[in-house]
């Protein structure tokens, strides 16, 4: 058994914040070629052609949560992976505008 400082040799915070439900995705056909730890390879593996969940990732590893957020940061600095983050709720349009949609679209 490792302990989660020894995975992130120390660090506790990735350089960039990872949301939880942003969406993570690799192209890397062969995540063993590469110079990566096992614990990265293996998030290589999962994302390959798979958008997964930062939250799902870390479930599917059963890893700590602020781990895999320090992992991915290594991977999207070293651009072995995509990240697509959520559309923050300021700019997501006002409940009163749907509901002026869905009516107009029942009133066809």
């Amino acid at each position: 058994m490792v302990r989660p400082y020894a995975l992130t040799k120390g660090r506790t915070r990735p350089g960039q914040p990872f949301d939880l439900i942003a969406l993570v995705v690799t192209d890397v056909f062969d995540p063993a070629a590469l110079p990566v730890g096992p614990e990265q390879a293996a998030i290589l593996h999962l994302c390959q052609g798979n958008a997964l969940s930062v939250a799902e990732i870390a479930a599917a590893l059963d890893l700590p949560l602020g781990v895999v957020r320090v992992l991915l940061g290594d991977l999207l600095d070293a651009e072995h992976i995509r990240v697509s983050r959520p559309v923050p709720p300021a700019l997501l349009p006002h409940e009163h505008i749907l509901q002026e949609v869905i009516h107009g679209l029942r009133a066809l």
